[in-house]
């Protein structure tokens, strides 16, 4: 008999007992359609952020701070006053108050400036406007985007930020309100941003807006350009005391976007052995991947455990099958065929089964999860542009299939091997 006869009459024996055969292929059924939504998931997020990542994360800006000092009012006791490790803008409660939190002075300017790595460094100060108008709609609070100078936005039109022009990026939620129209004719009109000095006296900006983007993981608010950050700095400075000295709280340094992992990690090692802690926009991100992948990693398992208990199912399925077919057996080895192909027979019976179950739950799931994520990105999972909580991989469902048939070559090893060693004699008187 030849191979793809052993095929053919594997595939026609699996549907003998029809019943049995049909509840062990929902048992796979079960655990292949939960792998794959799971992998979907996996997939999906993954995708998301690493997309975040690339799209909104500058590869080439560390955001720098001084090195927290170890928790003050410990078991040990309070730690000493010290002057200099006064909170930088002062007010940060929360576990900001329990560190000794030093601010960046001028002097660690130029040190983080002097690193071997390093091409330009600029303060993050922190500016308050009062309002954004635009024309005879009226005025707006604006909520600023904190993170707009380490990272390149995700956007719905325009161009990024210029450090040497007066740019705005708006997000898309300020349009309507603003009568700005769509984010394409918003493009290049220009806005007048409201903020008082020091003294309490109102003074206003005019911006352009240089682009329109869509919501992200990262920051939600308005960004500014370097240059419009700095003019409203100096405004709102205006009138304060000069024995108030200016500190900043953290920095942001640029280095050479084409610098490899090991650049960029002996940046932040010698800017660590000054005193200063550096991280990327992907460092700071990269939590989010950490817990999605352990919450992927027990769904996951659930699955497994799944897949393992339908391998039982086969191994009963085929055990029962050997069992009814035992003269049947007989009379093939006695015309000849060998233990090792009535091995192989059985052994097609059981991948064959294995792959039934595997592609009708990643069809099936393929099919339900392609409609429930496109309902959640139109309605739930509105607000975050792009993200498809579910994509189904090629490679991940052939990789499932595969992985399931082998579970069920493994499964059907223990009624093969009885099968291909069965005395063909013995096996013809039996009753």
């Amino acid at each position: 008999m030849k191979f793809v006869d052993i095929v053919g009459t594997a595939i026609g024996n699996t549907f003998r007992s029809k019943l049995r055969t049909t509840l062990t292929v929902v048992a796979i059924f079960i655990g292949a359609f939960t792998l794959t939504i799971t992998s979907a998931i996996g997939t999906g997020i993954s995708s998301y952020i690493n997309t975040q990542v690339a799209s909104i994360g500058s590869t080439d800006v560390l955001s720098v701070t001084k090195t927290p000092d170890a928790p003050t009012g410990t078991d040990d006791g309070p730690t000493k006053y010290d002057p200099a490790q006064t909170a930088a803008g002062g007010g940060f409660g929360g576990a900001a108050a329990a560190l000794s939190i030093k601010p960046l002075t001028k002097v660690d300017l130029t040190t983080i400036r002097d690193t071997t790595g390093i091409r330009t460094v600029n303060p993050m100060v922190r500016v308050t406007p009062t309002y954004i108008e635009y024309g005879s709609e009226g005025k707006y609070q604006l909520t600023l985007n904190a993170a707009a100078a380490l990272t390149k936005a995700d956007l719905a039109a325009g161009r990024q930020l210029s450090d040497k022009a007066d740019d705005i990026l708006l997000p898309d939620s300020y349009l309507k309100n603003m009568g700005l129209g769509s984010a394409e004719s918003a493009i290049g009109k220009t806005v007048t941003i409201g903020i008082d000095d020091y003294l309490g006296t109102a003074h206003t900006v005019t911006a352009t807006i240089a682009g329109v983007q869509n919501k992200t993981l990262i920051g939600g608010g308005v960004g500014l350009s370097q240059s419009l950050t700095d003019e409203l700095n100096t405004i709102q400075s205006t009138g304060r005391p000069a024995n108030l000295g200016e500190s900043y709280l953290t920095a942001t340094a640029h280095f050479d976007p084409h610098a490899s992992q090991a650049g960029i990690d002996s940046i932040k090692k010698d800017l660590k052995a000054e005193g200063f802690t550096a991280q990327t926009v992907a460092d700071q991100i990269g939590s989010f991947q950490t817990v999605i992948s352990g919450i992927i990693g027990v769904l996951n398992a659930f699955a497994v455990i799944a897949l393992v208990a339908a391998g039982f199912g086969i191994i009963n399925t085929l055990l029962m099958s050997v069992q009814e077919r035992t003269r049947e057996i007989g009379l093939m080895k006695a015309m000849g065929m060998s233990g090792g192909k009535v091995y192989t027979l059985f052994s097609m019976e059981a991948v064959f089964i294995g792959f039934l179950g595997s592609a009708i739950g990643a069809g099936v799931a393929i099919g339900v999860g392609s409609v429930i994520s496109d309902v959640l990105a139109r309605t739930a999972l509105s607000g975050l542009p792009g993200l498809q909580v579910m994509q189904f991989a090629p490679a991940s469902i052939v990789t499932i299939i595969l992985v399931v048939m082998a579970i069920a070559f493994l499964a059907g090893t223990l009624p093969a091997r009885r099968a291909a060693r069965q005395n063909p004699i013995d096996a013809l008187r039996y009753e």
